[in-house]
């Protein structure tokens, strides 16, 4: 009952979730509080925050839980077909992996997958997430990181905007041009790493939305980064270009992370494993264009 509340954030909704009567719930959590003798939870208008010692003892006991959960799964399932439910994060417009999950899911039909598409780098105990991709370098010791790829973001505009007077042929020339970057935050001051040197970005317009910026280069609008999986189509069609490919950005890693307990569960394990074994689909659609 303890670990329904922590994951739902609230007492009803945790009732609801393993079919007791709220009363009885509520009893039972504030008699486990007694028993530990500690507050598990903080009551607040909107549902329940988990203490300190709450979420100590959430990390500890659902790792148990989860192991019972999924011997409950492997008896049950004469045919050994994996059923359950699998909590995913994923960066915003991230195309590639859409395509690998539709395989998993075909592959494993009875697996409910439940995604959450954020910018931000969840907390897996906190948010509830079994798996989540993450962009960029890893440094944090309470999840295990399997590394997938690397990829890189390319500096694109619509020909008829390039067309200009005036060669595009340095980084310094792009105050020549507008400019549109991602940013995480309304106030955000966004800089391209050219060639290995930081370049501050003349951005006329900011937002945290790849497919907005692929909309507003395609449009003619402004010059801007993308990743390369999102500009691929639009180069081959031309209705953009390449600029400064001299000047390239850094690669950037892509990792599968998972929280470091001693048994993840079977279908962590299998869907960690499904991607592992057909990431060329994802190697394939994040290779930069060449230049040969």
């Amino acid at each position: 009952m303890f670990i329904a509340v922590t994951q739902t954030g609230s007492l009803s909704a945790a009732a609801t979730r393993i079919g007791v009567p709220l009363p009885t719930l509520s009893r039972k959590i504030a008699l486990l509080e007694s028993d530990l003798n500690m507050q598990l939870l903080e009551r607040t208008a909107r549902g329940c925050r988990v203490t300190e010692a709450g979420s100590r003892l959430f990390e500890h006991a659902s790792g148990g839980i989860e192991a019972l959960q999924e011997a409950e799964r492997l008896i049950m399932s004469a045919q050994a077909r994996l059923v359950g439910r699998l909590r995913l994060s994923l960066p915003q417009s991230f195309e590639p992996w859409w395509e690998l999950l539709g395989l998993f899911q075909r592959a494993h039909p009875d697996i409910q997958i439940s995604v959450y598409s954020t910018e931000r780098r969840v907390d897996l105990l906190a948010d509830g997430v079994d798996v989540a991709l993450r962009v960029g370098a890893i440094a944090d010791d309470t999840v295990v990181a399997r590394h997938m790829l690397s990829f890189r973001h390319i500096l694109v505009a619509s020909p008829r905007l390039v067309e200009r007077p005036g060669a595009l042929n340095h980084p310094a020339d792009l105050n020549r041009y507008p400019c549109a970057a991602w940013g995480s935050t309304l106030d955000a001051r966004p800089v391209w790493m050219l060639g290995g040197h930081s370049s501050p970005v003349p951005a006329t317009f900011t937002v945290n939305d790849y497919l907005h910026l692929r909309a507003r280069a395609i449009a003619g609008d402004v010059v801007t980064e993308l990743p390369s999986f999102l500009a691929a189509e639009p180069l081959k069609r031309g209705e953009l270009v390449e600029l400064l490919p001299e000047h390239p950005f850094p690669d950037t890693p892509l990792h599968l992370v998972y929280r470091r307990q001693r048994h993840p569960s079977t279908i962590v394990r299998t869907y960690l494993d499904f991607c592992s074994t057909h990431l060329s689909i994802i190697e394939d659609r994040c290779r930069a264009p060449s230049h040969e």
